[in-house]
């Protein structure tokens, strides 16, 4: 069988030539020539590739991970190598330098550089022989088999019987298309579906190069491993943990799902609690995929200083949406490590929170959807550190709770809600939170044919809101230097409970009791440019106002200390606001026309291309309003007058207030673009009311409008820069600035960097004091934050805020004072590794928290998270809170 050329081959193994053509019956074109061959059902090697011996190892059933398809070793393979031949599903292709019979041993071989392609799976090896005798086939020399899912085996041997049910393979090396990787001196395969690896090793980390040697960051060696495929499991006995090739851990049995599994039950990584109220503790979450749509999660933690907690979350994907429900509770052992109302809620054992969320899609463009957080104190989820999803930030500290109906079309929504907010500060009083429902928006806009509209043309919109807002309780604010409770010194009060704008008066933040309001607003627009590219828009508005304010005026908050000290906020006081009047209708219409006209124009220089666009807008209106609005103001509080809301034909931010009388707005934008890239932005303007009566200069019960910048018939200086000299950097600064005296009275800082492994950002803001809004001292802060990519795996972060305003608060009122305007409100840093296989990191963070009783809060809290991919996570927080005082009361 020396000489293969001596031979005729069956038709079905006839070889190709070098040039891939046919090559002559008799004739095998010589040795070294690749060989060709297409084996039809019955031909002696297809048992070799009926079925995948190891179909996985650890590797990823196809139909859970169908995207690592795409992941197969031709990434690494020259394409000429891997790609399988055309064939169909029942044959066989087969490529090799040499193809022999053997009539002695009853063996039919293929030789050099041997490639069998079969059902998207290629056997590789220098010889690959199927003995007829004994019904197995082997493969030696390089042998390596790819599975159709791309998974790869490699080895120095293979014996296999010819049904695939059965075999071996000597110094096995496989990998998974998750990168995941076992090894094993031998390897046997039992009824098609369980892999033994004797002396296994099991790892995610990719090696170095070829030195296999070497142990990778963390590996699992076991005496011996079975991978159940049918199970989609894992069973390790006598197993131990190595890091950097140094036994860490030992067990003597473990189970794990195989790496393709995205959701099994079983238990998961635990959690490490190490916190001074809590003392030391053990979270271990159990995990139940109860079925494909829907699973439910149970934490049990054991706390050393308050036993218990449970936390569990049960989820479910319906046909057109999802939802969740968390709950948490817990009896505690000693609720005195807490602080005591209204400081803290030492007063309860019981203490616990429930969460939802949802969304389900009624139709294409119809989506209804709740979330609500109910907690037995505010404090709950901040002492036993609770994520949730409800929490709006750490700073402005409330939980929203809402329910929904919204349809989204083309040019138009419609949205339908209820609101909920319960205040997580020491400072909230709940009784005070605000409750609104129903809330409801719907906007539609219109393209007008002039054809169609008498000549009118252009856009047409129609914007609609109702809401239903009530509160048990009133809630006030003192002018200027603020004045606190006698109780507690810390909630909001007034001496008099009388309207103005100067100290010893008052602000009316909430009502109590119910406003209802709705409004219909309709305003049209159309533009035309002129032959010169003059933008001139033309544009006409109404909007009609109705509100029923009905007061509540016999409740009253009480607070009193231990000490008898009582204080009191009664809904009476809230009557001088609203023209002493319990229960009134109020209507009022506001239409207005206007002209807006920009000039844009264009010029290029050696600096770059510029463009420079002038802006004037005038906008006439009735002196007053036609008829009246409620003196109360709920959803307008918030007036920001800068750039963005210049050329706003009503600069109030919701829909108790609107603009009166004429006003002119004007300012222009330039741009220039550089020609290597970046570019520079300014915008400025002013704004000046012609006629009528300025309504920000008329305060309402929350005197919204004074010390805005537009309160004067000459308006404040506004104006914005952004730079961007490369891609690199961009800085925003965005100013306001006094009309007398051109004195900054609000001052925004943002700027971001991406300088390769170097990333960060910064914000400053400096707002001038407010007394007459209830801002009595200058609002100061400043944040800064950075990473560093030290390699590619190694990384470091940091991040500050300092409260600059701390350094104007009176001592005598906030309890103590501040060093100096750079002493840190909150700070952290950390650190960590990163690679493809494992992740550490430690992070550090320290925060001051004023806790209302003559000092601040600072917790301390250093988080450990320690990941070996596909393995586990294993995460320890360990906080520290003590109270401190940054000075000394005057």
């Amino acid at each position: 069988m020396d000489d293969w050329a001596a031979h005729e081959p069956p038709r079905r193994f006839r070889p190709r030539g070098a040039d891939g053509a046919r090559a002559p019956a008799g004739g095998c074109g010589g040795r070294g020539r690749r060989l060709r061959a297409a084996l039809f059902a019955g031909a002696a090697l297809i048992g070799l590739f009926s079925s995948g011996l190891f179909s996985s190892g650890l590797g990823a059933a196809a139909e859970t991970r169908p995207s690592a398809k795409t992941q197969s070793p031709a990434k690494t393979q020259s394409p000429a190598k891997t790609q399988a031949p055309q064939a169909d599903a029942d044959k066989m292709v087969v490529e090799a330098n040499e193809l022999r019979q053997d009539d002695v041993k009853n063996t039919v071989s293929a030789v050099g550089d041997a490639r069998v392609y079969y059902k998207g799976r290629v056997l590789q090896a220098d010889e690959v022989t199927y003995d007829r005798g004994t019904g197995r086939v082997t493969a030696r020399g390089n042998a390596k088999l790819t599975e159709a899912d791309g998974s790869i085996l490699r080895g120095a041997f293979f014996d296999l019987t010819d049904d695939f049910r059965d075999g071996f393979i000597e110094s096995l090396r496989a990998e998974s298309t998750q990168r995941t990787f076992m090894s094993a001196p031998r390897a046997e395969r039992i009824d098609a579906d369980t892999t033994v690896f004797t002396k296994g090793v099991y790892t995610a980390c990719a090696a170095c190069g070829t030195n296999y040697d070497k142990p990778p960051l963390w590996r699992v060696r076991a005496k011996r491993i079975i991978h159940r495929d049918d199970e989609r499991m894992l069973y390790f006995s006598d197993a131990t943990i190595d890091i950097l090739g140094v036994p860490v851990a030992w067990t003597p049995w473990m189970s794990m799902p195989d790496p393709s599994v995205t959701r099994k039950s079983g238990i998961l990584s635990p959690t490490l609690v190490a916190r001074t109220q809590l003392g030391y503790g053990l979270g271990v979450p159990i995990f139940w995929a109860l079925a494909p749509d829907y699973d439910l999660t149970f934490t049990p933690t054991y706390l050393s200083k308050q036993g218990f907690l449970g936390i569990g979350e049960w989820r479910q994907r319906l046909d057109y949406g999802e939802y969740y429900i968390r709950g948490a509770g817990i009896r505690q052992l000693n609720p005195d490590q807490f602080p005591i109302s209204p400081w803290g809620a030492a007063d309860n054992v019981f203490r616990g929170s429930l969460e939802s969320k949802g969304e389900y899609r009624v139709a294409d463009m119809w989506r209804f959807g709740w979330q609500f957080t109910a907690m037995s104190d505010k404090w709950f989820r901040n002492d036993y550190n609770i994520a949730s999803q409800t929490l709006t930030s750490n700073y402005i500290s409330e939980v929203t709770s809402t329910g929904y109906l919204t349809g989204q079309g083309d040019r138009g929504y419609f949205d339908l809600r209820a609101y909920h907010f319960q205040g997580l500060s020491t400072r909230d009083i709940q009784a005070q939170q605000t409750s609104a429902y129903p809330v409801f928006d719907y906007n539609k806009t219109f393209d007008l044919r002039p054809e169609d509209s008498f000549g009118l043309g252009g856009q047409l919109e129609l914007d609609v809101n109702a809401a239903s807002l009530s509160a048990w309780a009133a809630s006030f604010q003192s002018v200027g230097t603020q004045v606190l409770d006698s109780a507690y010194s810390l909630y909001s009060v007034c001496t008099n409970y009388v309207p103005g704008r100067v100290a010893g008066t008052c602000l009316q933040r909430g009502v109590g009791g119910v406003s209802s309001r709705a409004t219909i607003d309709l305003n049209w627009k159309r533009q035309f440019i002129d032959e010169l590219g003059e933008v001139w828009t033309p544009f006409a508005f109404a909007r009609v106002s109705g509100q029923q304010l009905a007061l509540n005026t016999t409740n009253t908050l009480g607070f009193s200390n231990s000490a008898g000290t009582t204080s009191t906020i009664s809904n009476a006081s809230q009557l001088p606001f609203m023209n002493n009047s319990e229960s009134t209708v109020y209507g009022a219409l506001n239409p207005g026309v206007g002209l807006e006209y920009r000039y844009p124009f264009f010029a290029k220089t050696d600096f770059g291309a510029a463009t420079i666009s002038p802006v004037a807008q005038v906008i006439v209106r009735p002196n007053n309003q036609i008829g009246a609005y409620a003196p109360s103001n709920l959803d307008a509080q918030s007036l920001v007058f800068d750039e963005s809301s210049l050329f706003a034909w009503n600069k109030f931010s919701g829909y108790d207030r609107f603009e009166t009388g004429g006003r002119a707005n004007y300012g222009g934008e330039a741009t220039l673009n550089f020609p290597q890239g970046g570019y520079i932005n300014v915008v400025a303007g002013q704004s000046y009311q012609l006629f009528g009566t300025n309504a920000y200069a008329k305060p309402d019960a929350a005197n919204v409008g004074l010390a805005s910048g537009l309160d004067t018939r000459l308006s404040d200086y506004i104006g914005a820069v952004t730079l961007a000299p490369f891609s690199q950097f961009s800085v925003t600064a965005k100013t306001r600035f006094d009309v007398n005296g051109f004195s900054p009275k609000r001052i925004d800082l943002i700027g971001v960097y991406n300088f390769g492994p170097w990333t960060g950002g910064f914000q400053y803001a400096s707002y001038a004091a407010q007394p007459e809004i209830g801002y009595y001292v200058r609002r100061q802060g400043l944040t800064l934050n950075t990473r560093y990519q030290i390699s590619d795996n190694y990384w470091a972060q940091g991040n500050v805020t300092f409260d600059m305003s701390r350094q104007f608060y009176p001592p005598a009122l906030i309890g103590y004072t501040n060093p100096g305007p750079f002493a840190p409100a909150a700070f952290g840093f950390g650190g960590g590794y990163k690679d493809d296989c494992a992740t550490v990191a430690v992070n550090f963070s320290s925060v001051y928290q004023d806790n209302g009783n003559g000092g601040l809060t600072r917790n301390q809290t250093v988080l450990v998270q320690f990941e070996l991919r596909t393995l586990g996570e294993l995460k320890a927080s360990k906080t520290f809170s003590a109270v401190q005082n940054l000075g000394t009361t005057n």
